[in-house]
This record gives C-alpha cells, sequence and structure tokens, in this order.
C-alpha cells in the first residue's frame, strides 16, 4: 500500500523538520527531498556550500533563488504576507498519490524560498478533504460527474479558505491536490475580487460540463462549474456555488493547451475564450503569448492557476495525464515569471504534482518544478 508521506491534524501550520531545513538545493535539475541524496551527488564545502556535484554528468548545481524586486500589487498588505494553503484533494481523478503534493512541496523548502523572497509565510496546514460516503454512486446528478458530492463539499472549503486570506490582502498560494480544486480557489478569488482575471495554464481545457464528459472526473470541470455552464449548483454539493460570482469568458486566457476534447474546443469557439495552445507558443513564442495574455487581462488582479502537466514530461513526469509536447523548462519559468512581474498576481494554485506516479527521480524532479515555478511566480529571478 502506498505510505503516507505525513500525517498531522487538519489546519495545522506546517513547519518543515529541521533535518531537512538545511539540505536543498536548487537551479532546474533535482531537489534532495527528506535526507535522500541524489545518486552520484555531493556536497560542496566551503564558499561553495549549497552546490552538489554530479559526476556522471559533469553538472555542479547552485542555488539559485533570488528577489529580484518584482513589482507588487496595490492590493495587498505590506509587509508582504503569503497565505499557503493546502488542499489534497484526489477524487477529482481516479489516480492516488495528489494528495502528497502539498505536504512534499513544503517539504522540498518552500517556507525557505518564500521568506528568501520577502514574504511572511501563513501557512494555514491542509484543509481536511471530505471522503466518499457508502451512498456516495460515484456517477451522480446531472449528466456525468464522478463523486461530486465529496468534490464538492471539498472545493466549498478551499473557496472559503482562499476568500477569507484574499480579503486579509494575502497574497493567497494553494498546493494541491488535482486541478478539481479550481473551482474552490477561483470561487473564493471571485467573491473578495470578482473582477479577477484568471490564467490558467495546463495541457488540459478543463472546461467539460456533467453532460459533456466521458470519464466523468470533475478535475477536467472546474472552469465549467465556476461559468455557470449547466446549472452547476444542482450538482450534489454544489450548491456554495449560487453564491459565488459567475466567472466571465474574458476573464479567462489559456496557455498551453494541447489535449483538448472535441466538444470543448467547441465551446472554447462559442465562448470566444482566449486560448494560446502549444501551436501558438511555437508560432509567437513564449514572450508574444504572454504579451498578449497581459494586454487581455491589463487592469485587473490576476490568479495564476497553473497544473504541472502543462510542462513536458521531460521535466514534470510525475503527474496524471502527461502529454508529450508541452511547455519546456524555460518557457513554464517565463509563463510564471511574466504573470509575476504584471505587478496583478494576487493568488496562484500549483496543482496535480502526483509523487506516487513514477520513479524516485521523477518524483524529485517533478516536485522540485512545482516549487521553482511557485518561486518564479513569487519573484525570484535570475539576477
Amino acid at each position: 500500500p502506498r505510505q503516507k508521506f505525513q500525517q498531522r491534524a487538519p489546519h495545522s501550520p506546517w513547519h518543515p523538520p529541521a533535518s531537512e531545513m538545511n539540505i536543498m538545493v536548487r537551479g532546474g535539475a533535482l531537489r534532495l527531498i527528506g535526507g535522500a541524496r541524489v545518486a552520484g551527488a555531493r556536497f560542496m564545502s566551503g564558499d561553495a556550500a549549497g552546490e552538489w556535484f554530479n559526476p556522471n554528468t559533469g553538472w555542479r548545481v547552485k542555488r539559485q533563488v533570488h528577489d529580484a524586486h518584482v513589482p507588487f500589487p496595490n492590493f495587498l498588505v505590506q509587509p508582504k504576507v503569503a497565505s499557503v494553503i493546502g488542499a489534497p484533494m484526489t477524487l477529482g481523478q481516479p489516480k492516488e498519490g495528489t494528495d502528497d503534493g502539498p505536504d512534499m512541496i513544503r517539504a522540498a523548502g518552500l517556507h525557505q524560498e518564500l521568506s528568501s523572497l520577502g514574504w511572511q509565510v501563513s501557512d494555514q496546514g491542509n484543509i481536511e478533504m471530505p471522503s466518499p460516503s457508502p451512498s456516495d454512486a460515484g456517477l451522480q446528478g446531472p449528466g456525468r460527474a464522478r463523486h461530486p458530492q465529496p468534490v464538492g463539499r471539498g472545493c466549498e472549503l478551499v473557496c472559503g479558505k482562499v476568500e477569507e486570506a484574499t480579503r486579509q490582502g494575502h497574497f493567497v498560494l494553494t498546493l494541491g491536490g488535482d486541478h478539481s480544486i479550481g473551482a474552490g480557489t477561483v470561487g473564493g478569488i471571485l467573491k473578495a475580487r470578482p473582477e479577477t482575471g484568471i490564467v490558467w495554464v495546463d495541457a488540459h481545457a478543463d472546461i467539460n460540463t456533467p453532460s459533456m464528459s466521458e470519464s466523468g472526473n470533475m478535475h477536467g470541470m472546474p472552469l465549467s462549474l465556476v461559468m455557470g455552464l449547466e446549472k452547476p449548483h444542482e450538482l450534489p454539493g454544489w450548491s456554495w456555488l449560487s453564491s459565488v460570482p459567475r466567472l466571465s469568458p474574458r476573464q479567462l486566457v489559456y496557455i498551453g493547451l494541447r489535449d483538448v476534447d472535441e466538444r470543448e474546443v467547441q465551446l472554447l469557439r462559442d465562448l470566444g475564450i482566449l486560448a494560446f495552445t502549444m501551436y501558438h507558443v511555437d508560432k509567437y513564442g513564449i514572450g508574444g503569448v504572454m504579451e498578449r495574455t497581459l494586454e487581455h487581462l491589463q487592469h485587473r488582479p490576476l490568479h495564476l492557476s497553473y497544473d504541472i502537466d502543462a510542462v513536458d514530461p521531460l521535466h514534470a513526469p510525475a503527474t496524471g495525464t502527461t502529454v508529450r509536447g508541452g511547455l519546456t523548462f524555460r518557457e513554464a519559468h517565463y509563463v510564471a515569471e511574466a504573470v509575476g512581474e504584471s505587478g496583478q498576481l494576487g493568488s496562484l494554485d500549483m496543482v496535480e504534482v502526483n509523487p506516487s506516479l513514477g520513479s524516485d527521480s521523477d518524483t524529485k524532479q517533478t516536485v522540485e518544478m512545482g516549487l521553482a515555478l511557485v518561486s518564479s511566480a513569487m519573484g525570484s529571478r535570475i539576477v
């Protein structure tokens, strides 16, 4: 059976064990997690402390977290505070392991990195996600939605926590968990700041409605739910959506799409949603895509919802729905950097990191990528 990474009481603040505080290295390769060393790596001493060297490749990797003092949104409080919310949802998709994502990212050095970027960290711990009851038949409600009751209740909890932190003027960092939690994070943001623009970075459009979905997996539905398509409040567990302002198609931009269902394609066209697929990344370059994205959403607070599967599986293999041909390492970082430099970014999701998939090396690489993207969005630059 899969071993849980760590168990804690819900809502308790998270603090990394002292043994893990000083073993983290960064730089675009692998991170040492929980005391496990990368094969063939060794630590340097003296001025080179914090480096490691892999004799098999000849790579020398240094820590690369530099506070660049990027523009800061005027709707957030000073000194700047990051509220970290763990949302260990798994029921939006069929594979176990996404519930370990929040703790793995924390253990990889999240608090230290945010502190080095000038953030005061207020960790809210992990939300205790509801479990399916014996009466939960799986597919329920109008159309096809798998486990709508516990997923809906879990997203309602996420919505409340995100709304509370947003109204306090905190930057809200939500760690998933599968991407069904996007209905909760976007819902909470919209309740506090209804005009917010959403940058959805994902290989998939996640705009299936229950009647459109072939699988019934709710991590493919969050945007249709917050946009009010097909009366989502009629789904078991989703009545809370009736109090959430609806997301307008004009408030949404996609980046990195490459695996979109046929009916979703038609829906994107009918709604006129601005969607940049990997074709557009090739055509315009990632710089051109981000210029167009930020121009479309200018003068709005921004929420960045980042699914790690937007990144090519060469760089982030431990996730549930990998698709070849994704964002490169630098393209993935540039998306986060550009949104952060807009001076309008107020909240961020990092989702679908699944440590149970792939080898230990795959897990370390994917967790490192997720943490590095968070750092890039929240102020880290090369110089």
